[in-house]
């Protein structure tokens, strides 16, 4: 059996599929190095108590938080063992923040490198991912939660330069902090940084 992609698809316009109709991993070695910044959102939605116990760390699994932070950065790490088509890159830098609110948390990720192709996919993985890990760590006291509005909230770098979406999706103050250069220390004190 042959892959085809679908006749009205106009295959010139689709970098990830041949004139063919089959998929490829797009050659990225004559692209610039340049740094790459990308930013992404994920919304988990519970219950006004679960959110009281998971910024108390009283939930059945412990804290939530520090978790799913890790668990997105590990995410951000692993983008290409995960999506088949995007390229392994060096991360030089990725951060999770949090924002609760009353019955919901909103999941930022940033993440950066140095090289030929973007991280809009490392950033949304790493949202994705963080978000996942809170459903996993509430779900024994809220089976209904859920995860929605994944998106990417902006990316500078590369060819087609900057983007920040303008849609009324995402707040200008809500892009999720830098990493602590190697002379700045992280603050370590907020568990839930703003």
């Amino acid at each position: 059996m042959t892959d085809k992609i679908a006749p009205e698809a106009d295959a010139d316009q689709l970098t990830h599929v041949r004139p063919d109709g089959a998929v490829l991993m797009v050659d990225v070695t004559d692209k610039a190095v340049t740094k790459r910044v990308a930013h992404a959102t994920a919304t988990l939605i519970t219950r006004p108590d679960v959110i009281a116990l998971l910024l108390a760390g009283d939930l059945p699994k412990g804290e939530a938080l520090a978790t799913a932070r890790v668990a997105g950065i590990l995410g951000a790490k692993q983008t290409s063992n995960l999506i088949p088509l995007c390229h392994p890159l060096p991360l030089s830098g990725a951060t999770i923040d949090f924002t609760p609110e009353h019955d919901r948390v909103i999941i930022r990720s940033m993440v950066k490198t140095t090289g030929v192709t973007g991280v809009e996919m490392e950033a949304l993985t790493a949202a994705s991912i963080a978000a996942l890990t809170l459903y996993d760590m509430i779900k024994a006291v809220d089976k209904h939660a859920s995860i929605t509005d994944i998106a990417v909230l902006a990316k500078s770098g590369g060819k087609s330069g900057d983007w920040v979406r303008e849609d009324g999706f995402s707040d200008p103050s809500a892009a999720p902090s830098e990493p602590a250069s190697e002379t700045e220390p992280a603050d370590t004190h907020n568990p839930v940084p703003q």
